[in-house]
This record gives C-alpha cells, structure tokens and sequence, in this order.
C-alpha cells in the first residue's frame, strides 16, 4: 500500500511570495499621485539601464551566460545590450585590460552621454587579478572611475546580477544635481575629463 505524499506541506499565499515593484514616496489620490520629479527620474532610470559590455576574457564569458535565458539580465530593465558608447548609459568592464588598452576604455566612457556609470567585473577589472605584470592595468579605476567592483576570478553570474543590483541602488537614489556638484567636477578633473 502505497503511503499518501503531501508535496506542499507548508501552504503559503501566491501573493506573499511575489515582490511587486514599490512606487516612490509621495501623495497618493483619488486618480492622481504627486512624487517628487527626482524621485520619478530615479525610478525610470533604474529600470531602463542600457548597459555596454567591453569584454575581454573569461569574464566576457560569465557575463554571456548572465545575458542567457538560465539567468536573464533582461529581467532587472536592461534588455537592450548596446555596443555603441553614444547610446548606453553603464559601461561594464570585464577581463584583463592591458595598459595599452587603458586609453580606449578612457575614450568609450568619455563617448558615453551623462549620467553615465561604470561596473568593474572580475579581478582583473577591479585590481589587474593575478597579472601583476608591466602591461596589465592595475584596475580600471586608474583610468576612469569605477561606482561598482564585483569580485571573482572570474565571478559567477549571480555575482553579476548582484552588482547590477547595486547599480539600480545607486541609480535610483542619485541626486539629479549631484552631476552638478563640486566633488563630483573634482572627481572628473582628477581623471583629466573636463
């Protein structure tokens, strides 16, 4: 005789296990809802982040499989991959980048519209990785500035997606004004963009 088997032992409400998206703070109304203008920008920039790929090894590979069906980058707003610099907003660093390679990657980010923001993925991105040599650069910031590093050697697609996360973060609650800022023209002149 066979024994009765209860697949779903602990029942649980559809409704609590799905996260619906969070509206920013303000007035709701009868038919109307009043927010703050950086508030709104916030949330339509996190969630349509164009992002280009300058891939250069293995992690280059890791962050085909994060574009895949398994893992799906589509799924946090950023469906479109752009290879041209004039049209994407994050550009994502991943592989060795020898130093001769450095002025390119200057040149790419400089091509990139404002705001723009900057992903280090893997070890060689962030810090030059086990290639302590003459002609690897020592992480990318040496060059231009990096918002987010994202460890590994080379970091697993959840790795990705977990820096991608933070991005959004970053997105989402930067000042329209900060790009105006005298520490933020600071930064830039210390990376010789004017």
């Amino acid at each position: 005789m066979a024994r009765p088997v209860s697949y779903n032992i602990n029942q649980k409400k559809l409704e609590s296990d799905i996260s619906m998206g969070t509206s920013p703070d303000g007035y709701p109304g009868e038919g109307f809802f009043a927010a703050k203008l950086s508030d709104v920008i916030g949330l339509a920039r996190k969630n349509s982040i164009w992002p280009l790929p300058f891939a250069t090894s293995c992690c280059g590979i890791e962050f085909m499989a994060t574009m895949g069906s398994h893992y799906d980058l589509a799924r946090f707003g950023s469906e479109r991959v752009g290879f041209s610099p004039r049209q994407c907003d994050l550009l994502m660093v991943m592989g060795t980048i020898a130093k001769k390679m450095g002025p390119v990657v200057k040149q790419v980010y400089l091509q990139m519209a404002e705001p723009r923001w900057v992903i280090a993925v893997g070890a060689c991105a962030s810090s030059g990785g086990i290639f302590d040599t003459y002609s690897v650069l020592q992480g990318i910031d040496q060059v231009v500035p990096v918002d987010v590093y994202v460890p590994g050697c080379p970091p697993r697609p959840e790795a990705i997606l977990d820096g991608f996360m933070k991005i959004q973060d970053l997105v989402g609650k930067e000042s329209l004004r900060r790009r105006n800022s005298d520490e933020y023209n600071n930064l830039m002149k210390s990376y010789g963009i004017q």
